[in-house]
């Protein structure tokens, strides 16, 4: 008795040692110098707060009561969504029948057969029997198989999060991107009458006054054409962006409610957190790590296939079968089997198992170490953009007032002066339609760096 509790104990001890048993840990991963500074080029941003811009629910991120309505069809009606739903139910169904694996398996399997020799009287044999077969898990084959499971469903859990936070970043920019064209299209279509008034002036002029000849007319006809030329293109592209927002929205192709451009109010407090905040809060870096503890998990069960495989096996019938000494009326017979298969030979399967399976588990490393690194980048470059676009804003909102006035003292000295050069009038109308366009695309930059950071910071959960 005491040889054989030395030998197990041992073996015990043997199976510990070899890993099968344990538990997947994250590996050690340096964060710290994830997010780059902004303030210097060599650095990396040392941030000690504890809550991010993706930590907050996306109502208070997106306060526009329109875009609010966008991002709820969406989320109710967005098939990409719809379908990552479902995968999550079917990683838990893979889930439970994994747990289920402990159980032994029944089965009933009623038999009956009739006989007759050289037309004699018929012999009737029948049999009611209910098998059972367990697998016992010595060896750590069904905890890993369990375990695997649960990072499985956990990563389709994350894969979720991911389109869903994809979707409300996906809706936002599309949204924000209508409200800049609509901007650009009433900045052109005063430019289009500003410029239109200039050359029915210089047609005037050239008609009944001096100073003012055929190159002048022609060159503020092209300018007027020029800025009423790209109306349609502008029209166009709101029309483009109004069916990808209706498609994700599950939608027919048509109009989307809005707002405007400048009654937009978007958070100025752009916490990042600390590094190690992407592992947790990033679905997708979280699912790369969750692929990883998958690819641990079935090394553990790849080294488990080269130990025993113990199974009991047994069943109970109500039979009347002679051969087993039973003649009517029935009786009860019972069997149980014990099995144990020790592999010996397997023409190199197992250790080309074992060595796929640590391959697989070296590059999901890589996949999660390389999702990190993403994470970081996407929140530096977010950080970056809205940076250089409030300060390209300030600077050109500076700049416009400069132009507007520039515009009003060259068409009075146009009116004023016979000698004026009118090439300065139509200079100053170029430039600040220009610089109009410029502000509004920074303003949207500015937006989109929001929406950007948000994603890059795992928002979008709530």
């Amino acid at each position: 008795m005491k040889k054989t509790v030395y030998l197990m104990l041992s073996c015990s001890l043997l199976f510990g040692s070899c890993g099968i048993y344990n538990k997947y840990e994250r590996p050690n991963l340096d964060t710290s110098d994830l997010i780059r500074d902004l303030a210097t080029t060599t650095s990396s941003l040392s941030s000690t707060d504890t809550t991010t811009l993706g930590s907050i629910p996306w109502r208070q991120v997106f306060t526009d009561i329109y875009l609010q309505q966008l991002i709820d069809s969406a989320l109710a009606n967005n098939t990409d969504l719809l379908s990552a739903a479902l995968s999550v139910k079917q990683a838990k169904a893979m889930l439970s029948a994994a747990k289920l694996a402990y159980f032994p398996s029944f089965s009933f399997s009623p038999n009956g057969s009739l006989t007759s020799w050289n037309y004699g009287q018929a012999n009737r044999v029948y049999s009611l029997p209910i098998e059972a077969s367990w697998t016992v898990d010595l060896f750590g084959s069904l905890t890993n198989a369990k375990r695997a499971q649960q990072a499985a469903m956990l990563q389709a859990e994350d894969y979720q999060r991911a389109v869903r936070s994809g979707l409300i970043a996906n809706v936002a920019n599309c949204y924000y991107t209508l409200l800049m064209l609509d901007k650009q299209l009433e900045i052109s279509r005063n430019s289009e009458q500003l410029t239109k008034q200039t050359y029915e002036m210089m047609v005037q002029r050239k008609k009944y006054a001096s100073g003012v000849d055929e190159s002048a007319v022609q060159s503020a006809k092209a300018n007027y054409y020029g800025v009423k030329a790209s109306i349609p293109e502008i029209e166009r592209q709101i029309r483009e962006i109004e069916n990808s927002l209706s498609v994700l929205l599950c939608e027919a192709p048509g109009y989307i409610k809005r707002g405007k451009l400048e009654n937009q109010q978007l958070t100025s407090d752009l916490s990042v957190g600390v590094g190690v905040q992407l592992l947790a809060n990033r679905p997708d870096v979280h699912a790369a790590e969750m692929n990883l503890a998958n690819c641990f998990y079935n090394v553990n069960k790849a080294r488990s296939s080269f130990y025993p495989n113990i199974s009991i096996s047994g069943s109970a019938a109500w039979t009347n079968n002679s051969g087993a000494g039973i003649v009517n009326p029935g009786k009860v017979l019972a069997s149980a089997v014990g099995r144990l298969t020790q592999p010996i030979f397997q023409r190199g399967q197992l250790v080309a198992q074992l060595k796929v399976a640590k391959a697989q588990q070296e590059q999901a490393f890589l996949a999660w170490q390389q999702s990190v690194l993403k994470a970081g980048s996407e929140v530096s470059n977010a950080l970056t953009l809205y940076q250089s676009s409030s300060k390209r804003s300030e600077l050109e909102a500076v700049q416009i007032e400069s132009l507007l006035r520039n515009v009003e003292v060259a068409e009075k000295l146009f009116k004023a002066k016979s000698d004026y050069n009118y090439l300065n009038v139509i200079s100053a109308q170029q430039s600040l339609l220009q610089a109009q366009l410029s502000k509004v695309a920074d303003d949207f930059n500015k937006m989109q760096a929001v929406v950007n950071l948000y994603y890059a910071l795992g928002g979008g959960s709530k």
